[in-house]
């Protein structure tokens, strides 16, 4: 079991192709964790990539929402053996899903789409993807700041001298970006996201 994402750019009559960013953002080296073929153009202003653990599958999308310019589409299922060298070449279940998912999202709040061989699991997982987008999308660019900083594993007392804030005001900051929501929001997502595939 592995997992599809097919990404389309919004908007993309209107503004000017960034395709070529996001690609190397999401192959960027050192090789990204759990990428088991990496992210093409497929057609347009669409890219697909193939991935093989959850928590990274996870932290794409995370990266997708913040963006705020994708529909995202997530297929989990099978693939044909052995996968070709270039994505655009894979087929199988989770290609196939894939494709709907993107598709669907176009209409899908948050833009996400999650389509699996088991619908209820796809559901869930969804859902959680979707209580995290609205939680992310209302995040400041100051809450941003202090979010990437705790991620780099910053204590709140270094972010506050590196911000130039009281370490109070940092707190007040995390709270207000729903830093600890995001956190068990990924760990939740990740956790059924892998726990489906195994099933």
């Amino acid at each position: 079991m592995v997992f599809v994402l097919t990404v389309d750019q919004r908007a993309s009559r209107t503004t000017s192709d960034v395709v070529p960013d996001l690609l190397n953002t999401l192959n960027r080296r050192p090789r990204r964790t759990g990428l088991l073929r990496k992210f093409e153009r497929t057609a347009g202003d669409e890219v697909q990539g193939v991935m093989a653990e959850a928590r990274a599958t996870i932290d794409v999308i995370v990266q997708l929402i913040r963006a705020d310019r994708w529909y995202v589409g997530l297929g989990i299922g099978e693939v044909d053996e052995p996968l070709p060298r270039s994505t655009r070449a894979g087929s199988g279940a989770a290609f196939v899903n894939a494709r709907e998912a993107v598709n669907r999202a176009k209409a899908s709040p948050h833009h996400i789409n999650v389509i699996g061989t088991d619908a209820h699991h796809a559901e869930q997982v969804e859902s959680v993807l979707w209580l995290m987008a609205s939680v992310l999308r209302r995040r400041s660019e100051r809450g941003w700041a202090v979010a990437d900083l705790l991620a780099e594993g910053l204590s709140r007392r270094e972010i506050g001298v590196k911000l130039g804030i009281s370490q109070s005001a940092v707190t007040q900051r995390a709270q207000a970006a729903g830093v600890v929501e995001e956190q068990r929001g990924r760990a939740l997502a990740a956790e059924l996201l892998g726990a489906g595939a195994a099933a």
